[in-house]
């Protein structure tokens, strides 16, 4: 590979427009280029190579390889019309000049427009009975009376059967020529992204049924200022059939400015057919197709902004406090199939299941109580997880009855997210794991695994299926996919994996592995027993140096032969640690965990030409808190237990909820009803705030009150502003968020079960 072609390849001629764009030194784009070209992924770069790059993080070194994928595309679609149009014997020096110095493909396809190959057009029709030499008078502006000139292009035998067929076959001619002017394509792009309106009004439609799209029925905003959200909504009511839109712009300035373009003087004889053509290129060709093109942009633009917002929330969800490692009964709530109870031990391990009927007449409900008495009494759970969905509330509210009444209120009750529950159970990944049991009991399993590490278990999911984004059926697909798989890729490898206990779906997503790989992973651990040490993955077949490298900081093995091999710590740097160890005097295990002993090491006695003081500080971060979990420690929320049912809900409330969802327009919260509430954005603080995500993220624990209840939609709006107290300050709501707290480990913490627990739940009766 040449010089030319390596710097290509690492789309290094485009650094000086990404240092523009993302304030970034020419010598980070390279290295992260080199390092990406190298085969290296996002969280390793991030990670383990920070002298390399200048300590990006994750998000920068992600723009980066966005805007070098958009540049290589961009340098092979130049290379694709410059072959085009020299093939055509069409591209002079000045052409070919534009199309090199060329940053954007917008700008590169208008500079293609006049060479591109298209259906047969009015213009062509014209030129064909030869009529371009009156296009070139009008566009120049000659002398002589337009109608004498004219009249010398009539021919019955070209199809031309006079004067004004011919002037208006040459003005079709102009109009196309400016039609394909670059130039003039960008002022009138320009304008609309400036000045136009996106303009929306109610479809012609006999129905007169209320809809969502009330508000937009007569509505318009401007193009640069309309919010992605309110730009979807639209979109979506124009395909579901009840909106027509449209985005307008005044003609008149761009029509102008095109005039002065071409130079047209109000003196010549073809100034008024000039004039027409350049109407007429306006309104027939330029408008709509640049109104199509801004219409993609905004909707791409907005795509864009919504992937962000899910991207966020999925992020959050995936970083919620975990309960660890301690025992949970998980039930699936059901009404006419009866609720599904699976007992799980501390890794997640299906134990038993049983299926209650609580809703179903007394006696039901008491062999009910007596199941799930036993299951309790036989496996001593830490904690009952319930999904939230259909009859969640009140299987939560029996089983809270049932455990008071058998003395066993130490066991704790929690309401855990179900979304895409269903879709796991049905999935592969279920079916591989659980090949004998019903979906429902699957189902139950994800629930109770949830509770334990949401990580861990979302991962199985299509992240779409979780449902905490907006408009996400409606933006551009693969966008999403991508930029959702990114984000759990990011937080598998910032929590770290447990190689002995990970799924294969878990270590599918750990930097530099992959479904094949992870596949043999477990197929390995399964034949020859629990991983000793991170070298021992070198036996693993088809696992060489490169996967190795990328992967084995991420991994982490619980008592392991090397005691660095359950922290972040690298093998690479295994050596360097236990020179550490060696200048302190200390055996490498006793400076491990013990900030007595780190604190004592030198950081600058250890800098060398591959080893610099971000990577120096990290490993002395590791070496204080090995293996540390960066999630929060978990705390269960609390719902009003009179409030259960939509109807429950009275204006003026003050409840507890959960933020299930963050959208540019406010924050989705669970009060325990099966309908969340929406705080609008204006009421999420006292404080202007134009983003919600300032104040609220997913799985925040936040007070609201009940504003209004729209009975016939079944929406509850609510708001999270702080009230004044009767001393005249304000009352301050709760918020917490979970994964933002203290540091945990899976042993700390554990709430001992209650000793004392009544087997029979009638006892107390």
């Amino acid at each position: 590979m040449s010089k030319l072609e390596e710097e290509m390849d690492l789309g290094i001629s485009a650094i000086p427009l990404l240092v523009e764009e993302l304030a970034i030194t020419p010598r980070q784009i390279s290295a992260v280029a080199r390092l990406l070209s190298e085969g290296n992924t996002i969280p390793f770069i991030a990670r383990y190579r920070k002298e390399a790059h200048g300590n990006l993080d994750e998000v920068q070194i992600s723009k980066i390889q966005e805007r070098l994928n958009y540049y290589r595309e961009l340098e092979e679609r130049r290379a694709t019309i410059l072959k085009s149009i020299d093939e055509q014997g069409k591209l002079t020096d000045e052409l070919k000049s534009k199309i090199m110095s060329c940053g954007s493909k917008t700008v590169l396809e208008d500079l293609y427009l006049p060479y591109k190959p298209k259906r047969r057009t009015r213009a062509m029709i014209a030129r064909e009975k030869g009529l371009e030499p009156l296009a070139t008078l009008i566009l120049e502006q000659g002398a002589g009376d337009p109608v004498t000139v004219a009249a010398e292009y009539v021919s019955e035998e070209k199809g031309v059967a006079d004067i004004a067929s011919a002037l208006a076959g040459a003005r079709d001619i102009v109009a196309e020529t400016v039609s394909e002017n670059a130039d003039v394509r960008g002022l009138v792009r320009q304008a609309f992204f400036n000045d136009g309106m996106v303009v929306s009004e109610r479809a012609n439609t006999q129905s007169e049924e209320p809809t969502k799209f009330e508000q937009y029925y007569d509505f318009k905003e401007k193009v640069s200022t309309i919010p992605s959200h309110r730009f979807l909504a639209i979109r979506r009511g124009q395909e579901e059939k009840v909106l027509r839109v449209k985005i307008a712009c005044d003609a008149e300035p761009s029509i102008r400015r095109i005039a002065e373009i071409y130079n047209l003087r109000e003196a010549s004889p073809f100034a008024e057919h000039l004039r027409l053509a350049i109407e007429d290129s306006y309104k027939r060709l330029i408008a709509p197709s640049v109104e199509i093109d801004v219409s993609v942009e905004v909707k791409m633009k907005s795509d864009r902004a919504a992937v962000e917002i899910f991207a966020q929330n999925l992020r959050n969800l995936l970083l919620q406090a975990p309960m660890g490692e301690r025992k949970v009964v998980a039930v699936d709530p059901g009404l006419r199939t009866g609720c599904k109870c699976a007992a799980l031990d501390e890794t997640g391990k299906f134990l038993e299941t049983c299926t209650i009927y609580p809703t179903q007449g007394e006696r039901k409900e008491i062999e009910a109580k007596v199941d799930i008495c036993k299951m309790v009494s036989k496996y001593r759970p830490y904690a009952i997880a319930v999904g939230n969905g259909t009859a969640g509330r009140e299987t939560e509210a029996f089983i809270r009855k049932t455990l008071k009444e058998a003395s066993a209120q130490d066991v704790i009750v929690v309401s855990v997210n179900e979304s895409g529950a269903s879709v796991y159970s049905a999935s592969d990944v279920a079916r591989e794991e659980f090949p004998d049991l019903d979906l429902t009991i699957r189902g139950a399993i994800s629930i109770g695994r949830r509770l334990q590490d949401p990580l861990a278990e979302l991962v199985k999911i299509d992240p779409k299926a979780i449902g905490v984004g907006q408009y996400q059926h409606d933006v551009h697909q693969p966008l999403l996919a991508s930029k959702l798989d990114d984000v759990v890729v990011s937080c598998v490898n910032h929590v770290g994996v447990e190689l002995n206990t990970a799924s294969a779906p878990l270590l599918t997503r750990v930097s530099g592995i992959g479904s094949t790989m992870a596949k043999k992973i477990v197929a390995f651990r399964n034949e020859h027993g629990a991983f000793k040490s991170r070298k021992q993955l070198g036996k693993v077949p088809g696992l060489g140096p490169k996967t190795f490298e990328q992967a084995a900081g991420f991994l982490r093995i619980r008592d392991a032969e090397h005691p660095l091999d359950a922290s972040a710590v690298h093998p690479e740097r295994y050596a360097l640690v236990e020179q550490m160890a060696g200048d302190l005097g200390v055996e490498l295990s006793a400076l491990i965990g013990h900030p007595e002993h780190v604190d004592k090491i030198k950081v600058s006695g250890y800098v060398s030409e591959t080893v610099g003081e971000p990577t120096l500080r990290d490993i002395i971060a590791e070496l204080k808190k090995p293996g540390r979990d960066p999630r929060a420690t978990f705390e269960k929320p609390a719902f009003r237990d009179d409030v259960t049912e939509f109807e429950h809900v009275k204006e003026g409330m003050t409840l507890e909820g959960v933020v299930t969802n963050v959208t540019a327009f406010g924050a989705f919260v669970d009060i325990g009803v099966h309908q969340d509430g929406l705080v609008h954005v204006s009421e999420l603080s006292n404080r202007f705030i134009k983003d919600p995500a300032e104040v609220v993220k997913t799985g925040d624990r936040l007070k609201v009150r009940v504003l209004s209840i729209d009975k016939a939609r079944r929406r509850i709006a609510l708001s999270a502003k702080t009230q004044p107290t009767s001393k005249g300050g304000t009352g301050i709501p709760a918020r917490s968020h979970p994964t933002g707290g203290q540091e945990r480990r899976p042993h700390d913490d554990r709430r001992p079960f209650n000793s004392g627990f009544n087997a029979n739940p009638f006892g107390n009766l």
